[in-house]
């Protein structure tokens, strides 16, 4: 179902924005001719979370539904002929969890003051911290207008709706360029990604490290295995349903121990599986004849993303080496460049993945909650970037000017 919210002019035609409340509002073959969304796309990149089959999956098995606080209220952007030129998935939301970009402070202060925080607009790929393009736009057309026009909408459905604010989560730097010229307020964060620095193999890797660091990551790897354990890696149609039983249930009693309650429920993974089984990596760990531990990834055109892990028992580094080093060696053997290991965590440091910023952007309508937040984000951007410098001073790869083999490290 589509709603008019807004029209512009586009040369001698007008353009239309819709809000549509439902993915079946848009068809397969006009998502992908959308930056970002197919593996035609060349030029942008292929994303697979930003892909119909997987929003529309998110949707479909009642993961990302009005029931579980993520309400649908995706802008269609329409030329003159009726054509989709441009898309964003947008969520009216009732709560601040699975976004990964944490506001929970900033929805107490609001409310203190005898604000209404909730609902707010959220501009996101559900439960998924991935960066990507958030303003979909037509390949063919013009990349900037079609931005300029999504971002407008976005402000105009904030205002009309009368929620609190709009938040652009773990966008591009096209998006965010265009979000900033638009009044939006910028707010960075962290994580860590392994680039592949044209390594044939794993030990190509490892021969960039310094030697203190090379020999502990061989000796963690060899006793993560040691309890006899063996790694499967699954793609494809080798991914069965009795895969995503087991990994199912390593997701849900990691899951429910983190987070009270896991987001993703059985049916999504096998509806995600017969839709994208080849956008898909598992790592399953197999001891006794069965599996006890698994990671699942996704596919892109030029990256590995990680994302869910889980496990029934607990093995020294058996987490490090499902989620991390099985990662690298996987995107080296298919010539990926970057390895995106999900959000948070220092540790992964030490396991070749360095500090990346990310940026999400947010739209605060009143005028003294805006100042609050934008005092807040300049020393919060501040801090993340000395954190970052510091961060990338302490990485586990050799330096250029010490003597080969050398420990570079105190």
């Amino acid at each position: 179902m589509t709603q008019e919210t807004n029209g512009a002019s586009e040369g001698e035609g007008e353009i239309t924005l819709r809000v549509a409340t439902e993915l079946s509002s848009f068809t397969e073959e006009e998502w992908n001719g959308l930056s970002g969304t197919s593996r035609d796309d060349t030029e942008s990149g292929y994303n697979p979370f930003v892909s119909l089959a997987f929003l529309r999956t998110l949707e479909e098995t009642g993961c990302a539904t009005r029931r579980t606080g993520w309400m649908a209220q995706h802008l269609r952007l329409e030329g003159p002929d009726g054509r989709l030129i441009g898309a964003v998935p947008c969520y009216l939301k009732s709560h601040s969890q699975g976004e990964y970009v944490f506001d929970y402070g900033w929805a107490d202060a609001f409310e203190r003051a005898g604000g209404t925080y909730y609902p707010k607009l959220q501009i996101s790929i559900p439960f998924t911290p991935v960066t990507g393009p958030r303003l979909l736009v037509d390949r063919k057309t013009d990349p900037e207008g079609g931005r300029a026009a999504l971002v407008a909408g976005i402000k105009v459905l904030t205002e009309r709706l009368g929620v609190s604010s709009a938040h652009v989560t773990f966008a591009r730097d096209e998006d965010v360029s265009a979000l900033d010229h638009a009044g939006f307020l910028l707010r960075t964060d962290q994580q860590f990604h392994f680039f592949n620095d044209g390594y044939t193999n794993y030990d190509d890797f490892l021969a960039s490290l310094a030697s203190r660091k090379r020999k502990a990551l061989k000796k963690e790897r060899r006793e993560a295995v040691a309890d006899g354990i063996t790694i499967d890696r699954l793609t494809g149609k080798a991914i069965t349903e009795r895969a995503w039983d087991d990994f199912f249930s390593f997701y849900m009693d990691t899951g429910g121990r983190k987070w009270g309650r896991p987001y993703l429920n059985r049916k999504f993974f096998s509806l995600i599986g017969e839709r994208m089984a080849d956008d898909i990596l598992l790592v399953m760990a197999r001891r006794n004849g069965r599996y006890i531990a698994g990671a699942i990834n996704f596919i892109g055109s030029d990256r590995l993303f990680g994302r869910n892990w889980g496990c029934i028992e607990d093995h020294p580094f058996l987490h490090f080496e499902v989620c991390y080093h099985q990662a690298i060696e996987f995107a080296v053997e298919r010539g990926l460049k970057v390895v995106e290991a999900g959000a948070q965590g220092q540790h992964k440091l030490a396991r070749g993945y360095m500090p990346v910023t990310t940026t999400s952007a947010h739209y605060i309508p009143h005028a003294g909650f805006r100042r609050a937040i934008a005092d807040y984000l300049e020393r919060e951007r501040r801090e993340v970037a000395r954190t970052g410098e510091y961060l990338e001073s302490r990485g586990p790869f050799r330096k250029g000017d010490a003597p080969p083999g050398e420990d570079q490290f105190d």
